[in-house]
């Protein structure tokens, strides 16, 4: 299972986005994450705490979304 989680990791390593990617996008751009996120595979710690991350507002967005959806579910 360890050399199947390496080889995931390696494959999707291109695609993480990192302090130069985000560098590269527009000044109004933000990065958002639903979290958790895994600091060093799908992003760097410098875009996590980058003054235009606004992962934690994303973390919660996704929370009420949750629960409306079980307020949903429970009336049904």
């Amino acid at each position: 299972q360890e050399d199947e989680a390496a080889a995931r990791r390696a494959e999707m390593a291109p695609y993480a986005v990192t302090a130069e990617l985000f560098a590269k996008a527009k000044p109004d751009a933000f990065f958002m994450h639903c979290l958790p996120a895994h600091p060093g595979e799908e992003v760097e710690q410098a875009v996590l705490d980058n003054p235009r991350s606004i992962i934690f507002d994303q973390a919660e967005n996704r929370l009420h979304v949750q629960k409306a959806i079980m307020a949903m579910l429970v009336a049904s």
